[in-house]
């Protein structure tokens, strides 16, 4: 990238930097351990909430696990509305369609109880609430929801999107395979439920998958340009406990406290990206899940080490950190310990069956498209530790192309 384009990134970063200094970034709330769940009643009982809707991965509702959240709610007399049509890579239609149950069932609040999808469907349906006559297109980019949202609680059943601590909704224009992020402090959920009993005998893929993608939110942020305090200390934690849990709930996902330590792993990588921003393995993981349809955290992993590469020298310091912290290397120079980190990396995807490349996925017709899609995403908003042009990009695409 030519150094005016650059500069100019830069200037961006640095005054949203300081401006977010002077905005509210709550943390929130938090109900943790095995039957978390049943104090939800109590909670919308302080808060003056009568009915919410909730949002649900079908799966949930299929296999009857919805009833670990709907019982309690049942035997508190809480009525509420279900909306269980959520799927992969929210698009505009469904979030539409929640929306607009939310509207007819007199809903004042949002339980979301899933994935990364299902949250970000929610996120959305707050953000629509806020402004009924907005497309969802209105609310692309940063600070566009101009209003607080209803109150939201946030249940992951996975371990890997942080989407419970953050200010993202990622959602897909179907239309113009447009994925893109819905970015403001307003989307933060009030509280976030983290019961392991909710992760137990999740397939091995999906555990590697949002495993990964917790890893990546926590790797960017503290790579990038726009970290303090908070996010270093947050985004170190999360790395070690993924360092020390995640290939242990791989291999047996029925183990309540392995999937309790990624679930934290994952909260606080969310604390920490929703401050310290994400980077350019984000913003090619959603140029290709929304041509492709690949799984966010899948794309994440694959791609991350091949970003942390092509970011050389400008990555190096605070790569060797994260390795030579959390005891990841034993060189002695900054070099090989950053080398070390990405080889880990590499070693922690092969052992839970992730490969090195998306073999026949991406086609060579698409690149310029894909690769444009990327630049408009990361610049100028990302803290990149280096700034890449759309030729650039597409070259770390060529690469995975393989």
């Amino acid at each position: 990238m030519n150094p005016f384009s650059v500069f100019a990134c830069r200037v961006y970063q640095k005054t949203l930097f300081i401006a977010q200094t002077l905005m509210n970034f709550p943390i929130p709330e938090t109900r943790e351990g095995e039957g978390a769940l049943k104090k939800i009643p109590d909670y919308l009982k302080k808060k003056n909430k009568r009915k919410p809707l909730l949002v649900a991965d079908p799966f949930l509702v299929k296999s009857g696990a919805i009833s670990l959240l709907t019982k309690p709610l049942e035997e508190a007399a809480v009525s509420f509305a279900l909306f269980d049509e959520v799927v992969p890579n929210p698009p505009f239609p469904s979030v539409e369609k929640a929306y607009s149950l939310y509207e007819s069932e007199g809903c004042d609040c949002l339980i979301a109880i899933g994935g990364g999808s299902s949250l970000d469907t929610a996120k959305a349906v707050g953000a629509k609430a806020t402004d009924p006559k907005k497309t969802l297109d209105h609310f692309k980019g940063i600070l566009k929801v101009r209003r607080k949202i209803p109150l939201l609680i946030a249940i992951p059943t996975t371990a890997g999107t942080g989407s419970e601590a953050t200010l993202a909704a990622v959602v897909v224009n179907p239309k113009t395979k447009d994925k893109f992020s819905i970015n403001d402090p307003h989307l933060i959920p009030s509280l976030a439920v983290l019961d392991p009993g909710l992760l137990c005998s999740l397939p091995q893929k999906l555990v590697a998958s949002t495993g990964m993608d917790a890893l990546t939110h926590a790797i960017e942020s503290y790579i990038g340009c726009s970290r303090t305090k908070l996010t270093k200390s947050s985004a170190l934690e999360a790395i070690s406990l993924i360092r020390d849990h995640l290939y242990a709930f791989y291999r047996d996902p029925t183990d309540a406290k392995e999937a309790s330590s990624m679930q934290k792993a994952a909260f606080l990588a969310g604390v920490s990206f929703t401050r310290g921003y994400v980077g350019y393995v984000h913003a090619l993981a959603h140029a290709l899940g929304g041509y492709y349809n690949l799984p966010h955290g899948y794309a994440n992993a694959v791609l991350l080490p091949h970003v942390l590469s092509a970011y050389g020298k400008k990555a190096e310091r605070k790569l060797a950190d994260i390795a030579a912290t959390l005891n990841l290397t034993q060189a002695k120079g900054r070099s090989q310990q950053a080398q070390d980190l990405i080889a880990w990396i590499k070693s922690l995807n092969a052992s839970m069956g992730i490969p090195e490349g998306f073999s026949g996925v991406i086609q060579e017709k698409d690149l310029p498209l894909l690769s444009a899609h990327a630049c408009k995403e990361g610049n100028p908003l990302y803290p990149v530790p280096k700034e890449m042009s759309r030729k650039q990009l597409m070259k770390i695409l060529e690469e995975v192309r393989r």
